[in-house]
């Protein structure tokens, strides 16, 4: 049987969202993850190539993945909200997967601004059983909502992020409370030019560590 894949729109709080979720490619899924993009007013769509190698990594291992794209971004409706109304339209998405696939334990995952979205929601939602933040933005300085995550929070960073550099992610990492984990992927830029096959082995790791 083919994995299911479909397009959709949610009802987003701004209008409707453009989405598209995808089924594992062998197996019936056994975790459903939400993936959020990298920030909407720098380009940032689902279709980003650290986003797709992401969820593609999480659907080798048995994830069901939703990406969506936030509120003013390609077919989606609304306006930009400063990280604040993106983080509701990521909940809508949750709440898809959720009614959906009610067994299955949620995953939020996200790259750059996007980790930011995910890590807030995860603050704010106890059903979240574990996130992962991919070139989390470290020259952003509000970010107390990390410090209230309390399940397994995965960071996965380029060594060469030029919005999270390794000083500065090491020491707000070291921070954090347990459980944690953080991988560094050896790595040209913040897109993990030339190593995106070795990012997407590390999600493909993380994924399978349910």
């Amino acid at each position: 049987m083919p994995r299911r894949i479909e397009s959709l729109f949610l009802g987003g709080p701004a209008g409707k969202l453009e989405a598209l979720l995808e089924e594992p490619e062998t197996t019936p899924p056994v975790e459903a993850a939400v993936i959020c993009h990298p920030h909407p007013q720098h380009g940032g769509t689902m279709h980003n190539k650290v986003v797709y190698r992401l969820a593609r990594g999480l659907r080798r291992t048995g994830c069901v993945v939703l990406r969506f794209n936030y509120r003013g971004v390609n077919l989606s409706e609304g306006r930009y909200d400063g990280g604040f109304g993106e983080t509701e339209d990521a909940r809508v998405a949750m709440r898809e997967l959720e009614q959906r696939y009610p067994e299955l334990p949620v995953l939020l995952g996200g790259f750059s601004f996007g980790s930011r979205v995910a890590l807030r929601l995860t603050s704010q939602e106890p059903a979240v059983k574990r996130v992962i933040a991919v070139g989390f933005p470290t020259r952003v300085a509000e970010r107390e909502f990390v410090y209230h995550v309390d399940v397994p929070k995965y960071f996965v960073q380029s060594t060469n992020d030029e919005f999270g550099p390794e000083p500065e992610l090491t020491e707000f990492f070291a921070s954090l409370p347990e459980p944690k984990h953080l991988d560094w992927v050896p790595a040209e830029d913040h897109f993990f030019r030339d190593s995106l096959d070795a990012y997407e082995r590390v999600i493909e790791r993380i994924g399978s560590e349910r």
